[in-house]
């Protein structure tokens, strides 16, 4: 019985004739015609006027970072329920991250949270260059609150939308928020360029910085000069071809997902357990669901266990991230809540959820699941 995967690739023939015309064009090295056109029609996509592609999406909040100056002695505030690399570009900079709780109801960061945190820390004299929002499994932040309330303090707002390519917010896509944000198109993400990622903005400035930066800062001399430390951040054509391809067929992969995720709403909705995201007034039609989410009511269910059942059925499954203030490497940094990100950490589970699973796959995965939270409740 083959593995299911928690948010395997999905790549066709389509695909490969993208990498096929690249390859034949001779255009292998870094850059090339496939870049140029991979970032029109992600800024295109998005609605906003500049994109960067990137080796990673973790270079391009780097990147941002740096333009918005991150640096010793300044502090970046973001949520605490992300995955490393959120946090890593602000370790990069220098700067201090200071970690902020979520909503229990999406597993976003609290607006009113992160604002107080905001004021605290300017109170007390420290200067906030970023407040970096995470739009967590593909559902974007309340940006109604968020957006405005920065704004008016002056903060800038960067996007780590890393996860939500194809999302929207209130008609606005995903990536189009703040001064910049960041996407990724890692081998487990919505859509795939293998590794790569893409620096989004309307601020040409920013764009333009970051793209020197990213080739190493070179400056423009006959002979190799620097006068800023830069960075090998570029995507290659070869795989802005692949990115091309999967963006040709990025709306179906998010309706197979939305699929996904009502096949599993209805399969355990006698379960004790409560979807991310599914509140009252949020539709998810407005999520990419790239990965579906739930949190086990059930005191008496360890989560890991349940992980762990799975995997020796040959499904795979994971807890939600593990808070960055959790984390050894970012021990001793400030946090601001009450713990509710510790909550979702230990209850929470992500299922699999790619869009080339089959409907036997996911009827596998709640059969599996159902034998074991059925069995636990009863």
């Amino acid at each position: 019985m083959s593995r299911i995967l928690l948010s395997q690739p999905d790549v066709t023939e389509i695909e490969e004739q993208f990498v096929l015309d690249a390859v034949r064009s001779g255009w292998i090295a870094p850059l090339g015609p496939h870049v140029d056109a991979f970032e029109a029609e992600v800024a295109e996509r998005v609605g906003v006027r500049h994109a960067l592609a990137l080796s990673s999406g973790t270079a391009a909040l780097h990147l941002a970072l740096v333009h918005l100056g991150a640096r010793p002695g300044t502090v970046v505030v973001l949520p605490s329920m992300t995955f490393a690399a959120s946090a890593n570009a602000v370790a990069y900079t220098g700067a201090e991250p200071v970690f902020v709780d979520s909503r229990a109801g999406d597993g976003n960061v609290d607006p009113a949270l992160l604002i107080d945190a905001v004021d605290t820390l300017r109170a007390e004299g420290r200067e906030v260059v970023a407040a970096m929002m995470v739009d967590l499994f593909g559902r974007a932040c309340d940006y109604a609150e968020i957006e405005p309330a920065l704004a008016e303090r002056g903060v800038p707002l960067l996007e780590d939308a890393a996860e939500a390519l194809g999302a929207t917010y209130r008609g606005r896509a995903a990536g189009s928020f703040g001064r910049a944000a960041a996407l990724s198109f890692n081998g487990n993400k919505i859509m795939t360029t293998s590794g790569g990622g893409m620096l989004l903005s309307d601020d040409g400035d920013l764009i333009t910085h970051a793209r020197k930066l990213s080739t190493q800062a070179r400056e423009p001399m006959p002979w190799y000069e620097h006068t800023e430390i830069g960075y090998n951040y570029r995507l290659s054509n070869v795989l802005a071809a692949l990115g091309r391809g999967q963006l040709t067929r990025l709306d179906s992969m998010i309706a197979r997902r939305r699929e996904i995720r009502e096949m599993y709403i209805s399969a355990l909705a006698d379960l004790p357990v409560r979807f991310l995201g599914e509140e009252p007034g949020r539709a998810h039609e407005d999520d990419n669901c790239w990965l579906t989410t739930l949190v086990v009511e059930d005191p008496a269910v360890d989560v890991t266990e349940v992980i762990a059942t799975l995997g020796d059925s040959g499904i795979e499954a994971r807890h939600l991230w593990k808070p960055m203030h959790l984390q050894p490497v970012f021990a001793g940094t400030q946090f601001v809540g009450s713990g509710v990100v510790d909550d979702l950490f230990v209850r929470g589970l992500a299922l699999p959820s790619g869009s080339a699973l089959a409907d036997d796959d996911v009827a596998r995965v709640c059969e599996q699941l159902t034998g074991q939270l059925a069995g636990a409740s009863g």
